[in-house]
């Protein structure tokens, strides 16, 4: 009697194994786009010109640390850094302050025109920055903001507001009805559940719009382009645009500048991370 060989279809594990060999693959192939550039700008601030272009993916030889500490020395680095530091945390507070007032208004309270007027915030996401830079300048030099922080930081909050509100809203809409009446019955007002148990409810979801509002503004280019013209105010971008016009022969000294003007957005990623993820995925679950 001859018995016919059939091929076993593959089993769970295998598919399992196979479907996890392709994530990694991806996930590296994936980072490596980004890891290799950050790579390279380190080892290239440690070489001269000379070493960029004769050997551009090996090794300093000899390691070039002045052009780190002299960067490190200027004031032409910690000034800018300063600068976005403070428009940054700036725009994140009112940014953040101010949506989640309106926020709270639009998840826990009903009144005619809401879905509408919340429509007309989100509508915000549809209309790109740059198409309202130029009414935004006449409207900044007619108020007196252009060379002030606040020329920034306000038209920077305004563009942050309805992701911001939308992102709140949705969580604030998840906490159960239960939670406010019993906050009601205990005598408390509704400015006094929102700041008291709202928000600290809310404090994943918070701290995830706060970390967008910071890297957006750090990352901002065109807008503080537009309104400094003191060189004092420059921010990180505007530092590193000069800094490359400056040493457009020294490559070597322009990414140093590069890699640490990346510095402290990475090490504030780094540690608002955890609380970053852990908001997208409470919003996530709740949603």
């Amino acid at each position: 009697m001859s018995t016919a060989s059939h091929a076993r279809p593959a089993g769970p594990r295998t598919r399992k194994r196979v479907r996890s060999l392709v994530l990694h693959a991806t996930a590296i192939t994936l980072g490596s786009f980004i890891v290799v550039p950050i790579v390279y700008g380190v080892l290239g601030g440690f070489k001269d010109t000379g070493q960029l272009s004769n050997n551009p993916f090996g090794l300093p030889d000899p390691w070039r640390f002045q052009n780190y500490a002299e960067i490190l020395q200027s004031s032409f680095f910690w000034r800018p850094l300063f600068n976005s530091t403070f428009i940054a945390i700036a725009t994140a507070l009112l940014v953040v302050a101010v949506s989640a007032m309106a926020a709270f208004i639009f998840a826990r309270f009903a009144f005619r025109g809401r879905e509408l007027l919340f429509t007309l915030f989100a509508a915000g996401l549809m209309f790109p920055f740059a198409v309202a830079i130029l009414p935004l300048f006449v409207l900044l030099r007619m108020t007196g903001l252009l060379d002030n922080p606040l020329g920034v930081i306000l038209p920077q909050a305004a563009f942050g507001m309805p992701m911001t509100i939308i992102i709140l809203r949705t969580f604030f809409r998840s906490i159960p009805r239960e939670v406010e009446e019993a906050a009601t019955l205990d005598g408390c007002s509704a400015f006094g559940f929102f700041w008291r148990i709202l928000l600290p409810m809310a404090r994943p979801a918070i701290a995830t719009v706060t970390v967008i509002a910071i890297v957006t503004s750090w990352n901002n280019f065109f807008l503080p382009l537009v309104v400094f013209n003191d060189v004092d105010l420059w921010t990180i971008p505007l530092g590193v645009q000069q800094f490359r016009g400056q040493y457009t022969e020294d490559t070597a000294r322009v990414l140093a500048y590069v890699v640490l003007a990346m510095v402290p957005a990475l090490a504030f990623y780094a540690v608002a991370e955890r609380q970053l993820i852990g908001g997208l995925t409470a919003g996530a679950t709740k949603g």
